[in-house]
């Protein structure tokens, strides 16, 4: 009995092993690319490593297009919407879970309605509210259009969902505000789920491209993918320099490997609390 659960984790850790290689490669390989020459990338067999790792490639990258405001521009915006996120998904999660309020159900109703419209249909009043506000080409528009997530609210209902009710009478009958309690005793319990969702929502504006680049025209507020689309067509000569090009993507997915790297732990911990909270 003990050899056959042997063999099946043995058999389970190659299989991990074998699935973490396959995601891997794609990074390697573009990574080892950024070392070669064109005719080397093209070379049949492919090899896996450059025989002369060209690293004045990403120096040349770096300098052929301004990559240091593109990546400051996407840290920044990213981080402020993950605070604005963080802050109303709360508040609003809360209410919804944690107050009574005449039309509460009809609010969740919508709100979840919301979830289902889908992203594109908002793009044109999305612009037009912008325009009508004086917003467009300016960090402002793109923060503020960005600051609302039904998907984050909803991520956070479901963690607000697992905090005993008790709690919060107990809280209100000590004479706690809501906001006091939101911030002094749900949040806490919840902070797996807003560090997940600060993940989530920090990756995903990081890699934001169509909307940002719909509302704005200056290239000094283009963001990482924006900006890599221009270095392709530019710097890149529409794919005639593909050393370039995989340089200049391996150092702008830098910062979200680094994240990752510093916040795995955080997020395996998320994992074991809603698998145990899913149990009990």
């Amino acid at each position: 009995m003990h050899q056959r659960s042997g063999v099946r984790r043995l058999l389970s850790h190659l299989f991990l092993a074998a699935a973490a290689l396959v995601t891997a490669f794609p990074f390697y390989w573009m990574a080892t690319s950024a070392l070669k020459t064109n005719d080397e990338i093209w070379q049949f067999p492919p090899t896996l490593w450059p025989h002369e790792p060209l690293w004045r490639n990403f120096a040349d990258a770096w300098a052929a297009a301004p990559f240091a405001r593109y990546v400051g521009n996407s840290i920044l915006v990213a981080s402020v919407i993950v605070v604005i996120q963080i802050i109303n998904s709360g508040m609003m999660a809360y209410a919804m879970t944690h107050m009574s309020f005449r039309l509460k159900n009809a609010f969740t109703a919508l709100i979840l309605i919301g979830y289902m419209v889908p992203v594109t249909a908002v793009y044109l009043p999305g612009y037009v509210v912008l325009s009508n506000l004086g917003l467009l080409d300016s960090y402002a528009g793109i923060i503020l259009s960005n600051c609302v997530s039904i998907f984050s609210i909803f991520l956070v209902r479901q963690a607000f969902l697992q905090v005993s009710h008790e709690l919060v009478e107990a809280g209100q009958i000590d004479g706690a505000s809501h906001l006091r309690i939101l911030w002094t005793i749900v949040f806490p319990l919840a902070r797996s789920s807003f560090a997940v969702l600060a993940l989530i929502t920090f990756i995903e504006q990081y890699n934001n491209y169509f909307w940002p680049m719909l509302i704005t025209k200056n290239p000094d507020l283009q963001l990482v993918s924006a900006g890599l689309r221009s270095f392709f067509v530019q710097g890149g000569a529409y794919g005639l320099k593909w050393p370039l090009i995989m340089a200049a993507s391996a150092f702008t997915i830098l910062p979200l490997l680094v994240l990752f790297l510093l916040t795995q732990k955080t997020i395996m911990q998320s994992v074991n609390l809603s698998a145990g909270a899913s149990k009990g």
